[in-house]
């Protein structure tokens, strides 16, 4: 019954649009009709010096005898050109191109009617007829909306409507002149361009649409006290990383809202409108330029595969899973523990890839039977194994169940990759299994170490990528940052020096995809992860980025390190050496050697070891991971 009801009403809220539309065509169209009146006559007593009574009669007679063809002609010329279809009060340069156009069509439909007709009347009462017509025509669309910039100009200056934040804006390009525009035709929009920042210097003391251009990014903060600036918006699209991150560096120290386009690289439609406006991201502040990757090379292995993704509904499996899809697989199968995660994934890739064979499953890679199983009856190409535990406080307290799931899952799903013919296999690890003083870094040691035994003894190529920390995945520090500030604070920091390397989640993903295509089988790859960010500086600016001041309106702890946690991560083991790839951002370390007979009766130790829920679990990794250092 509610449901017949929103439907009734939709249906009579469309006819209410449709008549107001007719309505409104209507009053054009009588407008219309009414100034080619107008100009017809005027253009009579115009050519008879502006007297009546001095026109000829045969003038008059044909020019009355011909009036209602050129109304109907004029009026369907009208029509054609959708000049009753626009919406007047957005009126533009390109309606103006459809009047003009529309005028001069009737300008040469009445010359020849004239003619055919061969009706007498003066050549320069043509000129002046269309010159009446088409000044009327312009005048009494362009009339409409002039009143309604006058009506909001007057609310602004008296206060009327909602109040409006006063803007600033960084380009004088054509995306910070699109914005200025969809600001100014919108009487929505509760802001007010105040003044424009430009780098050019040719531009300082010009106008766009009457918005100054102040100067260069020096005098951002001059500006933003002179006008009392509430929001400013970046509109370079164009601009390198580097560029954005030097005039956000400054944007930041101002109490503001800060806004901002997106790179032109992540414009897909290539449209510059206000609905591209994001806010800025600490991402936005790492000041690294797009990653390139060579689509070729990924092509190449990933189309028309069967590719599997262990964790996939997690930060990391589910980008994967994301970009894989873009490469045209032949079947994507997403395998996880959490049913919710796998959900949410799967329903955004059958959104955004109805055509993708997906499958779905639910499983854990501890389990034998179900990773036998599912290998058995899919036989993937491809595995990225990013199932996993990954957070070093709560591993420390359960360090059993980190061996359980990271190093017996790896094996177990290594091994069933193995006996059903795998072409492919690739670990996700971390930086934190370098020198590990966690266990969870220790985990991830152990399955480097079971991809490179495996592939000693398989026909499965088994490789690792590793990488350090990823901004905004679950349970990171941007997501706990940004809920802190939105309480108030304070924000917790573990300790002030404590540096960290990261990347954005597609950025890692398209680095471990490129990696894929250079596995040979037994690599670590190690990806360049740029400059390492203090954690306290990272916390400062994003408070910042949130309009307040760090130690005064936000107050940072510092709670001390964790169990397990480093000052620093390092990527990269010193007996491992460097080797470069054809991507400057990928390095290859070189393996270790080791016995893989010992090794895997070693591990076999530590299995019954963690299933006997043993004590010593810690030190007993430690024989197998000589880096790992305990901390009491």
């Amino acid at each position: 019954m509610k449901g017949t009801k929103d439907v009734e009403q939709n249906i009579k809220e469309k006819k209410l649009l449709d008549l107001q539309w007719v309505r409104r065509a209507l009053l054009l169209l009588l407008g219309d009709i009414t100034i080619i009146i107008i100009a017809s006559i005027g253009a009579l007593i115009a050519r008879f010096d502006f007297s009546y009574n001095s026109i000829d009669a045969i003038y008059l007679e044909s020019m009355y005898r011909y009036l209602p063809i050129h109304i109907l002609t004029t009026v369907l010329i009208f029509y054609f050109c959708k000049m009753y279809h626009s919406l007047w009060k957005f009126i533009s340069i390109h309606e103006l191109g459809y009047i003009i156009l529309a005028n001069i069509v009737s300008f040469f439909m009445q010359i020849a009617g004239f003619h055919l007709m061969q009706y007498p009347i003066p050549r320069s009462y043509f000129f002046l007829e269309i010159l009446l017509q088409t000044v009327m025509v312009v005048g009494i669309r362009f009339s409409y909306r002039f009143c309604r910039y006058l009506k909001e100009a007057r609310e602004q200056r008296f206060g009327c409507g909602e109040p409006q934040k006063r803007v600033m804006i960084i380009g004088a390009g054509d995306a910070g002149r699109a914005i200025i525009k969809e600001i100014l035709d919108s009487r929505h929009l509760t802001m007010k361009v105040c003044c424009v920042i430009d780098d050019d210097c040719n531009k300082e003391g010009r106008y766009i649409n009457g918005i100054p251009i102040v100067g260069d990014r020096s005098v951002i903060l001059k500006n933003v006290e002179k006008y009392k600036i509430d929001k400013i918006i970046l509109a370079i699209p164009s601009a390198s990383k580097e560029e954005r991150r030097e005039i956000l560096e400054i944007c930041k120290l101002a109490k503001c809202e800060l806004k901002t386009l997106p790179g032109m690289y992540q414009l897909i439609d290539g449209e510059l409108n206000i609905g591209k406006l994001r806010d800025v991201e600490i991402t936005d502040l790492l000041g690294r330029d797009p990653i390139q990757v060579n689509l070729d090379e990924i092509m190449g292995y990933v189309e028309q595969k069967i590719i599997m993704v262990t964790g996939g509904g997690g930060s990391i499996g589910s980008e994967l899973c994301r970009q894989i899809a873009m490469y045209n697989p032949k079947q994507l199968i997403i395998f996880d523990v959490y049913e919710n995660n796998a959900y949410e994934i799967q329903q955004e890739l059958k959104r955004h890839h109805p055509e993708l064979n997906l499958v779905v499953l639910i499983g854990s890679v501890r389990n034998t039977h179900r990773m036998e199983t599912v290998f058995e009856k899919y036989r993937p190409d491809i595995v990225y194994h990013a199932a996993a535990h990954k957070h070093v406080p709560l591993m420390e307290d359960s360090p059993n169940e980190a061996i359980k799931n990271n190093v017996f899952g790896t094996y177990k799903t290594a091994k069933a990759a193995s006996e059903y013919g795998v072409k492919r296999f690739v670990l996700i690890s971390t930086d934190k299994a370098v020198n590990p003083t966690n266990i969870m870094g220790a985990s991830k040691r152990l399955c480097e170490m079971i991809v490179q035994s495996f592939d000693k003894i398989s026909k499965t190529e088994f490789v690792a990528v590793r990488f350090g920390n990823v901004l905004g995945s679950n349970g990171s520090v941007i997501p706990l940052f940004k809920k802190q500030i939105a309480e108030g604070g304070p924000v917790t920091v573990t300790h002030k020096d404590i540096i960290r390397y990261f990347m954005t989640i597609p950025e890692a993903v398209s680095l471990v995809l490129q990696a894929g295509a250079y596995a040979r089988g037994g690599e670590i790859f190690v990806l360049e992860m740029g400059a390492p960010v203090r954690i306290d500086d990272m916390a400062r600016n994003l408070i910042r980025l949130s309009g307040y001041t760090p130690d005064v309106d936000i107050k940072i702890e510092y709670t001390g390190l964790r169990p397990g946690e480093k000052l620093y991560e390092e990527l990269l083991m010193a007996e491992e050496g460097m080797k470069e790839t054809a991507n400057k951002l990928i390095h290859i370390g070189k393996p270790i050697e080791m016995d893989e007979e010992t090794f895997f009766d070693k591990l076999a130790e530590l299995k019954e070891a963690c299933y006997n829920d043993d004590e010593s679990i810690k030190e007993k990794v430690q024989k197998l991971v000589p880096t790992y250092r305990i901390k009491k």
